[in-house]
């Protein structure tokens, strides 16, 4: 079945150019300090890195955005900055990768989200330390009234809306809901890729709900002891998520197990595409992008899958936060067939 689905996506995969997708969410910038590892320092019982390489990425919305473009199609990116140094090097970044910033609205009293990797190469690259530079509040109601009329604006024209949730303070109860509302009121499909540490009801009536399991499992309230002697497991966190959250579909996604959903009381296991992984930052930005441009072109729940899949298996082969692009998935695909 995933060869026939696979060669079905392929065949028509150009469908997915030309759309318009709006991300809702947090931004920032991921920037990675890269070096030697040969000593521990006399100071501490650290690791002391000798810098070879440094660069700046797109990072958390922003990703899933530059994910839509290099699959040649139009993101929309629809978020709050800080007015400081990492917000323009944010805007260059997009400008960069084609992703249009109209919609960023700054806000002087916020801190633009900054995450600063260092990686040591010592047999491979492995992350030495994270340091975040970041505020985690809701906006003002000055600056959600600016944000939501923004939003009123920009629904109308697209194809597809995805919210993309980090728990930094832009998807709030009031948001999530009028953009959800706005969405249904246009007939425009609402994508959620949640974080557990948000209240389910914030996303109440979104069409396609994207957890990863553990988040699946935290947000369902089901005891994580349950998995030992219960063999349904999956049908049970998916029934629990689709009638609380009052969802379309549920999609589970697994990591090496690849994504699960439940289609006519039938669980549908779609098989990763990955062969070799490096770093799975940014993979469920890829995901969501991915399904997003599938359910937009007309494939079907499991097709859009498929693609999903194709691309997340890309990108996992890389280093950082990097998006998939078109002739990576087509080749992906042509692979699997």
């Amino acid at each position: 079945m995933i060869e026939v689905a696979a060669g079905n996506v392929l065949k028509n995969l150009e469908n997915i150019t030309g759309k318009k997708i709006l991300i809702v969410g947090d931004v920032g910038v991921d920037e990675y300090v890269i070096g030697d590892v040969n000593r521990i320092s006399p100071e501490a019982p650290v690791p002391v890195v000798a810098v070879t390489e440094q660069y700046s990425r797109l990072g958390l919305s922003a990703n899933v955005a530059q994910n839509i473009a290099s699959l040649k199609s139009e993101s929309v990116l629809l978020s709050i900055t800080g007015d400081d140094e990492t917000a323009e090097k944010l805007r260059g970044l997009l400008k960069k990768e084609k992703v249009n910033s109209d919609f960023l609205i700054k806000d002087s009293s916020r801190q633009t989200t900054r995450k600063l990797r260092v990686l040591g190469v010592l047999a491979g690259h492995h992350h030495i330390v994270r340091v975040d530079f970041e505020q985690r509040r809701f906006l003002s109601p000055e600056v959600e009234k600016k944000y939501l009329k923004r939003a009123q604006e920009v629904i109308p024209e697209v194809d597809v809306v995805i919210i993309q949730d980090y728990a930094k303070g832009v998807i709030s109860e009031s948001i999530s809901q009028k953009i959800i509302e706005l969405s249904k009121k246009n007939k425009k499909k609402v994508l959620v890729d949640p974080h557990r540490l948000t209240p389910l009801h914030f996303y109440s009536g979104a069409n396609v709900f994207k957890p990863n399991f553990a988040e699946a499992l935290a947000l369902s309230k089901i005891d994580q002891d349950d998995l030992h002697f219960n063999k349904n497991i999956i049908r049970d966190v998916v029934k629990a998520l689709e009638t609380e959250g009052q969802f379309e579909t549920v999609i589970l996604t697994r990591g090496k197990e690849g994504m699960s959903f439940v289609q006519k009381g039938k669980i549908e296991n779609v098989p990763t595409f990955a062969k070799e992984v490096f770093d799975v930052t940014g993979a469920g930005d890829t995901v969501i992008a991915s399904l997003g441009l599938g359910l937009a072109a007309g494939f079907s729940v499991f097709e859009s899958c498929v693609l999903a899949n194709a691309a997340a298996g890309v990108v996992v082969g890389k280093i950082g936060c990097v998006p998939c692009y078109y002739e990576e998935a087509k080749a992906a695909l042509k692979e699997r067939c």
